[in-house]
């Protein structure tokens, strides 16, 4: 099947809405030395500061899925947007923590649905054969977001104030929503991908038991556990446990998104390469996500076993990086077996359950680091249990993704369940 024309604009606008959803998350983890010192918090003060923001993360992502289903992303996807942006004006003037903590639940709230929907939207506008590299594209807007957000953002706090790095972003947030109004648009692909049966619906029980939706549930939990730790607590790991600057912080904290990024696009386009030449979804997706999860899960438990502060920073930069594949290869899996129907709304609640790593990681690290006898022991406790986090999602990856086995048990379902005739007019 050809791509429409005007896939690669929209690719690009989902691109760009990627990079400003996760310049809004980590705007708090590079601010948290000057936060804490200003609003006087402990680390498990903060920890909870970052775990609110997946307060309602989840819960908004499944509603606004199933949202998805019935109503265009497009418009969706421009509501989510001007959320993003009018909770960051509140952080411009004097704010409380009580503030603080509930803009950054209004805001998780705003941004739950945003990569479910974003994929949503963009496998409107690509066959199957060709999701690969878009869906990498995606998960590459957090990543230059990141990489981009953090220098600029930094230098905002040191010569300004943390409070206008939040309100950089309002603005940034709401010339995007402008810019998606004007060129945003909804894609033209709505066949199903299973032939037989196509318009038939199947009961969601019987996708999320399916072993492929729960073993990309359980290896993405681990990455996103990796990941929220990064978002929080990387930057004051920096700081004051390695007692490198803010200002040095800032370029320090793009590095393993950097390494991120290159494992990312290697991988998309790997996966995408050997599914057109036939190779099998197991092999071109499944192993291509958890076995780097697996390695990078190591890497991270290695921390400890160092001392210099330069190995202990590129072990974390190589195996925090390691953890991007997974998120490219789980959704087309999961794609592969679900009805277009009811995409919207599967993907959401995968993106929901695998995201609540984000609420217990950021909060656990804090108690550790605030009850342990040195500041470096906390932070490097806290990294123990992310890496295995990451190992212990690849290795169940490994013994669950089988997406062709499950795409064909539905496929037969669909067809037994489906009125007579209803096979043969799909």
């Amino acid at each position: 099947m050809q791509t429409p024309k005007g896939a690669w604009t929209v690719a690009g606008m989902l691109f760009l809405y990627m990079l400003v959803n996760f310049a809004d998350k980590a705007v708090v983890g590079l601010a948290a030395v000057p936060i804490m010192r200003e609003l006087g918090l402990s680390p498990r003060e903060y920890g909870l500061l970052g775990s609110s923001f997946f307060l309602l993360f989840s819960i908004s992502g499944v509603l606004v899925g199933f949202a998805a289903n019935r109503y265009s992303t497009r418009w969706i996807i421009l509501l989510l947007a001007t959320v993003w942006a009018l909770a960051q004006f509140p952080m411009v003037g004097t704010v409380s923590f009580a503030t603080l903590l509930i803009c950054r639940v209004v805001l998780g709230a705003g941004e739950g649905p945003a990569g479910s929907v974003g994929l949503h939207a963009i496998y409107k506008w690509f066959p199957d054969e060709k999701r690969t590299i878009p869906t990498a594209i995606l998960s590459q807007g957090a990543a230059v977001g990141v990489v981009v957000a953090l220098p600029l953002l930094n230098m905002i706090i040191i010569h300004a104030s943390w409070h206008w790095a939040f309100g950089t972003l309002g603005i940034v947030g709401l010339c995007w929503a402008f810019g998606w109004w004007l060129l945003g648009r909804e894609g033209p692909i709505v066949d199903p991908p299973m032939p037989e049966a196509g318009a038939l619906r199947v009961g969601y029980s019987r996708i999320l038991l399916a072993p492929t939706f729960i073993g990309c549930v359980v290896a993405c939990f681990g990455a996103y556990w990796a990941l929220s730790l990064g978002l929080t607590w990387f930057t004051p790991f920096v700081v004051k446990a390695l007692g490198f600057s803010q200002a040095s912080a800032g370029f320090i904290s793009t590095l393993p998104w950097l390494m991120g990024a290159c494992t990312v696009m290697l991988s998309g386009w790997i996966s995408q390469v050997l599914v057109a030449r036939g190779v099998s979804s197991r092999a071109a997706r499944a192993m291509l996500g958890c076995v780097p999860l697996i390695v990078g899960g190591l890497l991270v438990l290695a921390v400890p076993h160092v001392s210099d502060a330069a190995a202990k920073l590129a072990l974390l930069v190589v195996g925090g990086g390691l953890t991007g594949p997974i998120y490219v290869v789980c959704a087309p899996m999961i794609a592969e077996f679900t009805p277009i129907a009811q995409r919207g709304a599967v993907i959401a609640i995968f993106g929901a359950i695998y995201t609540l790593a984000g609420i217990i990681a950021p909060y656990v690290s804090g108690s550790l680091i605030q009850g342990a006898a040195t500041v470096l022991d906390g932070y490097q406790q806290g990294y123990m249990v992310s890496g295995s986090a990451q190992i212990i999602g690849g290795i169940a990856g490994l013994l669950l993704m089988w997406p062709a086995r499950d795409r064909e048990r539905i496929r037969q379902h669909r067809i037994a369940t489906a009125p007579v005739g209803a096979v043969r007019g799909a």
